[in-house]
């Protein structure tokens, strides 16, 4: 029973962690429809900011600032977001598949580079050194990891209303008329440029909290933590969930990471040897019969959007 529970605060601690970042991707491309193909880049970015300012001096490693972790989770969401600025100033002039297709490049750049710059970023051992908070306090793991869910709830909650206020705030219209027709946003004396800038980077910030507590909750990150295969799982889960609905967002996360693990224990109790080489695989190519499903029996999410009205009624 205490092993069941367990597993429950790991599987919705990591949950919740993703919810993060889908609620950074849904305000992307819900809201202001900017298709994002690079977030493992900017959720890595956190989580590899996150330790070198948080974690102890390590040989061959750079970073071990020793920061109070605060300050070291918020450095790692600031760092997210200015690669973001810079990554939103060469690509957004692009559109829909040519700034999938470019920022897709980047998650695979960024990857290429942990993974090869050891002297960096640990290479392809990942970094280490990290301590996680008050971990010294609290000798019992599964109170610690109780807690440590508490705070990843405590974010995700801050997140999720910070995003509803915005979204129903007039910033969150003018979001949705260059969403909806830019030339006509423009023509109203808009800056559809600025803007989509603005919240490609508020986004990405929000991604790269959300891999800063990832790192986190380890104490390590590794590139395999970050493969572009981790911006697939985060839009299936926006996809399932519904765009444009941060309720959506969450509750797509939920599933569809219950379905990942799920499939993962099927496949590792009850599958032949043979095919739990490939569990992996098989996993992604669940995932993608599920968005094929929902694509096709209920293309707008289980949450579909909802037209936010203002008070007056125009």
């Amino acid at each position: 029973m205490i092993g069941i529970i367990s597993y429950a605060v790991f599987f919705t601690t990591i949950a919740a962690i993703l919810a993060i970042a889908v609620l950074g991707l849904n305000f992307q491309w819900g809201n202001t429809g900017l298709f994002n193909g690079g977030v493992a880049a900017f959720f890595g970015a956190g989580a590899y900011a996150t330790i070198m300012l948080g974690g102890t001096p390590q040989p061959d490693q750079l970073g071990g600032f020793g920061l109070f972790y605060p300050l070291a989770l918020i450095g790692g969401t600031i760092i997210a977001g200015a690669l973001a600025w810079v990554v939103g100033l060469l690509t957004l002039r692009l559109r829909h598949d040519y700034l999938a297709i470019s920022t897709f490049g980047v998650a695979v750049a960024f990857e290429t580079v942990v993974r090869n710059a050891s002297g960096f970023s640990g290479g392809a051992l990942g970094m280490r050194g990290f301590e996680r908070p008050l971990e010294a306090l609290i000798a019992n793991p599964f109170f610690y990891n109780l807690l440590f869910l508490l705070l990843v709830a405590v974010v995700l909650l801050a997140v999720y209303f910070y995003l509803e206020r915005v979204i129903k705030s007039p910033f969150g219209r003018l979001l949705r008329a260059i969403r909806e027709d830019e030339v006509a946003a423009q023509s109203l004396g808009k800056n559809p440029s600025k803007i989509r800038l603005k919240a490609f980077v508020v986004g990405s910030m929000i991604m790269g909290m959300a891999g800063g507590l990832f790192a986190s909750f380890y104490a390590f990150i590794s590139p395999q933590d970050v493969l572009p295969t981790l911006t697939f799982q985060i839009w299936a889960m926006l996809i399932v969930g519904g765009a444009g609905n941060n309720k959506g967002a969450i509750a797509g996360t939920f599933i569809i990471w219950g379905a990942w693990t799920l499939s993962g224990w099927g496949l590792a109790n009850y599958a032949p040897i043979e095919a739990q080489l490939y569990t992996g695989s098989i996993q992604y190519i669940i995932i993608g019969f599920i968005i094929v499903g929902m694509l096709l029996w209920r293309p707008q999410g289980l949450f579909p959007e909802k037209l936010v009205v203002s008070q007056s009624g125009r």
